[in-house]
C-alpha cells in the first residue's frame, strides 16, 4: 500500500502552502526581477507561447533541456554555453548530441530582455521560468519559481556524460544520480512524469524490440500490441533518429496518463517501465495513475527542488548578454 504522504492534499491552499515555503532560498526571492526587471514574465509567457505555436514539441525540449542543465553541477545555464578553446561543453555530451533542443527559443527571449533590461536577466532563470511556463501550456501544474540565479563561468562534456541519467541504466543508479543531487526517490518517479509530453528516438528504446539484455528476443515485460507498432517504426536495421511519442495517449498534454501506460506495460523507455519493478516506486505509480492532482502536487514540489539545485548567487557567476557565450569581460 502506498504511504500515507502520497494522499492528495484536501485543500487546494494548503497545497499551494506547501509548495511556496520558504518564501526565500539563500539569495533567491520571488521578486528578485520585479522593479529591475518587470517586463520578464510578459515576455517569457509570450515567446514560450510563440514557439509552442509553431512547434508542439517545444515544451517538451525546454522542460528537458532545463533538466538536464540542473543534472549537471546545478542550474547555471552551462547546458547553453557553446564550445569554446578553454572547454568542450555539454551540448555535444552523449545525452545531448542531436537530441537537446530549445535553444533559439532561450536565445529570442534573451534578446527581448537585453533590449528592455540589458545584462539583468540570467539565461538560467530564463530557463526555469520557460519550463515551468510549458508545463503550465501544456495542461500541467503551476509552481512558483525563485529567482536570482547567476549564469556559469564553463561547461563540460565529461561531466555532462558522467552525471546525466540514461535511459539504458538501471533504476538503482539513476535513483544514485538523483540522491547525489540532494534529490529522492519520489523524486525519480514524479520527474520521470515530464515524460507525459514528448518523443524519443528510437535508438532510445531499440533494444527492447529486438534483443533484449542480449536475449535475442524483444523485452518480455513489453505489451504486444506495442510492441508490434515500435517495430514497425523502428526496424531493427537503421531508423535511430526516428522518433515516436513517450506517452502515446496524450503526447502534447500534460497530465498522468504516463503512469497508466507504465501499469499496462506500454511505457516506452526501459528507464521508466523499470518504475514497476521496485514495490516502492510501482506503488507511487499506482498512486499518480489514480489521482491526477497528486502527481501536479508532487510535480509541482520536484520541479522547485530541481530548480534550487546548485545554484549560483551574489557574486558568483554572471549575467551573460549572450546565453551561448560567457561574458569574458566580467
Amino acid at each position: 500500500m502506498a504511504s500515507s504522504s502520497l494522499f492528495p492534499c484536501l485543500s487546494v491552499f494548503f497545497c499551494m502552502i506547501s509548495i511556496m515555503a520558504p518564501l526565500t532560498a539563500g539569495q533567491l526571492d520571488y521578486s528578485y526581477y520585479d522593479r529591475a526587471c518587470p517586463v520578464l514574465p510578459r515576455i517569457i509567457r509570450w515567446n514560450v507561447w510563440s514557439a509552442l505555436r509553431n512547434d508542439s514539441r517545444i515544451a517538451a525540449s525546454l522542460l528537458r533541456l532545463h533538466f538536464h542543465d540542473c543534472f549537471v553541477n546545478g542550474c547555471d545555464g552551462s547546458v547553453l554555453l557553446d564550445d569554446t578553446n578553454d572547454f568542450k561543453g555539454e551540448k555535444n555530451a552523449a545525452p545531448n548530441r542531436n537530441s537537446v533542443r530549445g535553444f533559439e527559443t532561450i536565445d529570442n527571449i534573451k534578446a527581448d530582455l537585453e533590449r528592455a533590461c540589458p545584462l539583468t536577466v540570467s539565461c538560467v532563470d530564463i530557463l526555469t521560468l520557460a519550463a515551468r511556463e510549458v508545463v503550465v501550456m501544456s495542461g500541467g501544474p503551476f509552481w512558483p519559481v525563485l529567482l536570482g540565479r547567476r549564469d556559469g563561468l564553463t561547461a563540460s562534456e565529461k561531466t555532462a556524460n558522467d552525471q546525466l541519467p540514461s535511459p539504458f541504466e538501471p533504476l538503482d543508479k539513476i535513483a544514485a544520480k538523483f540522491t547525489d543531487k540532494g534529490l529522492n526517490l519520489r523524486d525519480v518517479v514524479v520527474l520521470s512524469g515530464a515524460h507525459t509530453i514528448g518523443f524519443a528516438q528510437c535508438f532510445a528504446f531499440k533494444r527492447r524490440l529486438f534483443n533484449y539484455q542480449d536475449s535475442g528476443k524483444p523485452d518480455p515485460i513489453l505489451d504486444s500490441s506495442m510492441l508490434s507498432n515500435l517495430q514497425s517504426t523502428c526496424p531493427e536495421e537503421g531508423s535511430n533518429t526516428k522518433i515516436t511519442p513517450l506517452d502515446i495517449q496524450s503526447v502534447t498534454q500534460f497530465d498522468n496518463a504516463y503512469y497508466r501506460n507504465l501499469m499496462s506495460n506500454t511505457g516506452l523507455l526501459e528507464s521508466d517501465q523499470a518504475l514497476m519493478s521496485n514495490s516502492e516506486t510501482a506503488d507511487m505509480v499506482k498512486s499518480y495513475s489514480l489521482y491526477p492532482y497528486l502527481f501536479y502536487q508532487h510535480f509541482a514540489a520536484s520541479m522547485v527542488k530541481l530548480g534550487n539545485v546548485g545554484v549560483l548567487t551574489g557574486e558568483t557567476g554572471q549575467i551573460r548578454k549572450v546565453c551561448g557565450s560567457v561574458n569574458y569581460y566580467n
